[in-house]
């Protein structure tokens, strides 16, 4: 295994923590890095992704940064706004979570680098672009290093113009994820022609993603089905993208099998894989299959392991909370803010147990299925060759501006065939 030496860790602590994390955490040992980062170690290791791990509560948070020290792997802990906005379901948050973070890493001894990422932020009119102008920037004041600005639930013109209008407030040095096709599980699937369109009209901008996020047959929460993310179409839209150099986001691994997880790694040019609903599951003590999808018992119910996650008791109020509230299958994920105090206040073996699950189950993801194991080194790496925090674009402006003014961007999407697919709730 090859770890980082003293010496480059304490370099890559003085280089690498982008300035709002200087300044908010001035005295901390927390690699804390940009999204960009943790990106190029997984595209320097090849056939590698890393988790982001959607931080629903802090026994989440905790044993996805233990894991990763194990692994000696780079990852990528993160909020959506559904989950951690100003409307959220969550007690973690986009303002907090850089904090929460900062804090178990120091106090664990994580030396892996981690990026602080604000996943799925929603665009879905000209009202959310101009409260964006504004709540984006408290975001990285807050410590976020990384952002996806989703605008892909509006048609492709519209998408593209709100990620221009707001590429200015996100800090050069910062990840950056862009999305098209709405994620919609397996109807309304992202074409070549949409993806092309969003990713060269960015580019003739100077706006340069990291990370593009498909509608690739993936879903949210609660996976009902086996159809599972489309390796072919991801791999075709991943090459037709080549020449701007941009990775992908998976969505939703959730529910797929570690077969079909390590074939996108492996066979595709995503780096990032989003994991949400197992992790929360495996806090509250919810048994789960080898895919990280949730067991039903013979009722129908969420079948909850009498010696895992919180105790039985919180258990039973956690679902007559439920029962009271209509929260079935999926919605149960606004359990998160009314009783994060009640995990909090459990035993230090019931709180270690919580965590626990999470560091065996995400462990067992970056080693064995995202080939994500000593990637640590090389995101330092990264950081040092460059001396900075800010590691730059991977391509430079390839498009010609003249031909993607919003007039020309409208006439070019008037002429793509786009389906959205039906309308739904799939922001997590």
């Amino acid at each position: 295994m090859s770890t980082v030496s003293n010496k480059d860790f304490e370099k890559a602590l003085s280089v690498g923590r982008p300035p709002n994390i200087v300044k908010l955490f001035p005295n901390s040992r927390a690699l804390i890095v940009s999204g960009k980062a943790v990106d190029r170690a997984m595209v320097a290791r090849g056939g590698a992704m890393t988790i982001a791990a959607n931080g629903r509560n802090q026994f989440v948070i905790r044993g996805a940064l233990k894991a990763a020290q194990r692994a000696n792997a780079a990852i990528i802990v993160e909020i959506a706004k559904s989950e951690g906005g100003a409307n959220a379901y969550c007690a973690i948050n986009f303002w907090n979570l850089a904090r929460v973070v900062d804090s178990i890493t120091n106090e664990l001894g994580i030396t892996i680098p981690v990026a602080i990422h604000a996943d799925h932020y929603g665009i879905k009119g000209d009202k959310d672009v101009s409260r964006a102008r504004a709540e984006i920037p408290t975001m990285f004041d807050a410590g976020i290093t990384s952002i996806a600005i989703d605008a892909s639930h509006l048609p492709d013109d519209q998408n593209l113009l709100a990620s221009i209008a707001l590429a200015d407030y996100v800090p050069t040095w910062a990840g950056l994820e862009t999305e098209v096709g709405e994620i919609k599980g397996k109807e309304g699937l992202s074409t070549e022609e949409e993806a092309l369109f969003l990713v060269q009209g960015l580019n003739a901008h100077n706006i340069f993603p990291d990370w593009i996020a498909l509608n690739n047959g993936t879903t949210h929460g609660i996976e009902e089905s086996d159809a599972g993310i489309q390796i072919d179409l991801t791999t075709q839209i991943h090459s037709a993208l080549e020449p701007y150099k941009i990775s992908g986001a998976q969505h939703g691994t959730s529910g797929n099998s570690s077969e079909r997880l390590r074939k996108i790694a492996s066979g595709t040019k995503t780096t990032k894989a989003n994991v949400a609903t197992a992790l929360q599951m495996l806090t509250w003590g919810v048994k789960v299959n080898d895919y990280g999808n949730a067991i039903l018992d013979e009722d129908g119910q969420f079948a909850k392991v009498s010696d895992a996650g919180v105790t039985d008791e919180v258990w039973a109020e956690m679902v007559a909370y439920a029962t009271e509230n209509g929260l079935k299958g999926g919605d149960y994920k606004k359990l998160n803010l009314p009783f994060e105090n009640h995990m909090l206040g459990q035993s230090e073996k019931v709180r270690a147990r919580m965590a626990g699950a999470v560091e065996d189950f995400t462990f067992e993801l970056l080693t064995n299925v995202f080939n994500a194991a000593d990637t640590a080194p090389l995101a330092v790496d990264a950081l040092l060759s460059a001396g900075s925090c800010d590691l730059g674009s991977k391509v430079g402006r390839i498009e010609d501006p003249a031909q993607w003014t919003e007039e020309k961007i409208a006439a070019k999407a008037a002429l793509i065939d786009s389906d959205k697919g039906p309308e739904g709730d799939f922001e997590d």
